[in-house]
């Protein structure tokens, strides 16, 4: 049942999608916003899902020269971790530093730690990358992401910390 490559990675991303589905329909939801803060986790959980099912069902023609490729040079494993080091620091630190600021700065940082010289036009994206993605989540879509360090204004009125952002 569980034979070939597709199969086994389909039941695990069907596994994690399904987790992940369960944690995000545990997301509270807040009133008055047209969209809420679970809909974009959703539909991703329930396109995870369904992709993980196709891929589950998809023929898998296993060749000698697919098995090779899948061995992962140890070079490549460490830049893969240095890179999910990256990840985890910047999961621990959003709600501290906010939206912005550790956006920035794990956008600067990984994209230095790949391999990229010009570091005048990586800090400019860093910086002006999360704060677009800010001003279209918080003004277009209204959804609210942690403020952290920053005093952002919104409406004129500095977000108080007691809303929890």
């Amino acid at each position: 049942m569980f034979k070939g490559v597709n199969r086994k990675i389909g039941l695990i991303l069907f596994l994690l999608s399904a987790g992940y589905l369960y944690m995000a329909h545990q997301l509270p939801t807040y009133p008055y916003i047209p969209v809420d803060a679970d809909a974009i986790p959703k539909a991703l959980g329930w396109t995870l899902l369904v992709l993980s099912i196709a891929l589950f069902f998809s023929k898998d023609n296993d060749s000698e020269e697919q098995k090779a490729k899948r061995k992962i040079p140890k070079q490549d494993v460490l830049v893969l971790l240095g890179v999910l080091v990256l990840l985890l620091l910047y999961i621990a630190l959003f709600e501290i530093l906010g939206f912005i600021v550790v956006t920035a700065l794990f956008v600067f940082f990984c994209t230095w730690f790949l391999g990229y010289k010009k570091h005048i036009s990586n800090a400019i994206v860093s910086i002006l990358f999360p704060i677009f993605l800010y001003s279209i989540f918080v003004y277009l879509l209204q959804i609210r992401l942690p403020q952290g360090i920053l005093p952002i204004k919104r409406g004129g009125v500095i977000w108080e910390r007691s809303m929890g952002f």
